[in-house]
């Protein structure tokens, strides 16, 4: 098995959950994902927000706002087969955010109502299936009233869709709008044994310095008790700093190294839809150099 530092667009063909998560193991920390908007125009007309994200260093794609059952990536000249025409583009693996709504969550503020193919629901997770996305993320956008206790039931209904090889990211970035979930209570020890036990192979913490109350050293303690437990972790930017300067991206991507991190998220609310692409490229700079960062960016897609 490669480290993902390694793997060209052939190597993730054909690779399982498994296998990918193996090879994200074995980067020990350097794997940078961007998360991007589907369905909004894309930042320029003639390109996917996917393919400039993978342009400017990112290892993983995650698409948001992402209808399952009316599937639609803005750039692309026809919308069939979507998933497929992505992961042909930029020669990465691709993963799907769907959200684990709790209708009796405390609310801290008015709440959006989710579109059915957006919510981590039986049907749903089976279309994703059917789409052949990479791996599934279970988190929540803002004001969509995600809680834990969804999350969790959600990771279990995801590990019998997918089986033994599906790849299954869950966690929260922020409040997502819920009471008692926010600031340093986002997530605890408890959550994160849940999750790995419901089956989830990465627990998603927001990383240091981008929620208030999680700090380095609580966050250091949660990703050493993931890793005690077998699960890797991927310390997140869901704040829209994304958008901030370079400078506050090193310090962000430098705290997550230091806490642990195996994979690197930047968010998709820079610009919207998708990261300020400069501040994909610095954070992949800082966590592993330009040796890797120029690799990423220029490999073929037909190796």
């Amino acid at each position: 098995m490669k480290r993902i530092l390694d793997c060209t667009a052939s190597d993730f063909r054909e690779m399982n959950g498994r296998e990918l998560k193996q090879a994200i193991r074995a980067g020990e920390g350097r794997t940078m994902l961007s998360e991007n908007m589907a369905a909004v125009p894309s930042l320029y007309p003639n390109i996917t927000n996917s393919e400039l994200a993978a342009s400017f260093g990112a290892d993983l794609l995650l698409l948001n706002i992402f209808d399952v059952f009316a599937p639609e990536i803005s750039g692309l000249k026809t919308q069939e087969d979507v998933v497929e025409k992505i992961k042909h583009l930029t020669g990465r693996p691709v993963g799907v955010n769907l959200e684990p709504v709790d209708l009796d969550a405390e609310k801290l503020e008015e709440l959006d109502v989710l579109e059915a193919g957006r919510q981590a629901t039986e049907a749903s997770l089976k279309e994703a299936k059917k789409l052949g996305f990479d791996f599934i993320c279970l988190t929540g956008n803002p004001k969509t009233g995600v809680t834990n206790t969804e999350i969790l039931g959600a990771i279990k209904k995801t590990r019998e869709i997918f089986g033994k090889q599906g790849l299954i990211i869950a966690g929260k970035m922020h409040g997502a709008g819920v009471a008692g979930e926010t600031g340093g209570d986002i997530i605890t020890e408890a959550d994160i044994s849940k999750f790995i036990e419901a089956g989830a192979d990465i627990i998603l913490m927001p990383a240091p310095g981008t929620v208030p109350g999680i700090t380095l050293e609580k966050t250091e303690k949660y990703v050493i008790h993931a890793h005690s437990k077998g699960a890797l972790v991927m310390l997140t930017i869901g704040t829209s700093q994304e958008g901030a300067d370079e400078d506050t991206i090193r310090q962000i991507a430098l705290g997550a190294k230091m806490a642990g991190a195996d994979i690197h998220h930047i968010g998709d609310a820079g610009f919207y839809g998708i990261a300020v692409p400069e501040n994909i490229f610095t954070y992949s700079i800082a966590i592993r150099g330009r040796r890797h960062t120029y690799s990423r960016m220029a490999i073929s897609v037909n190796r």
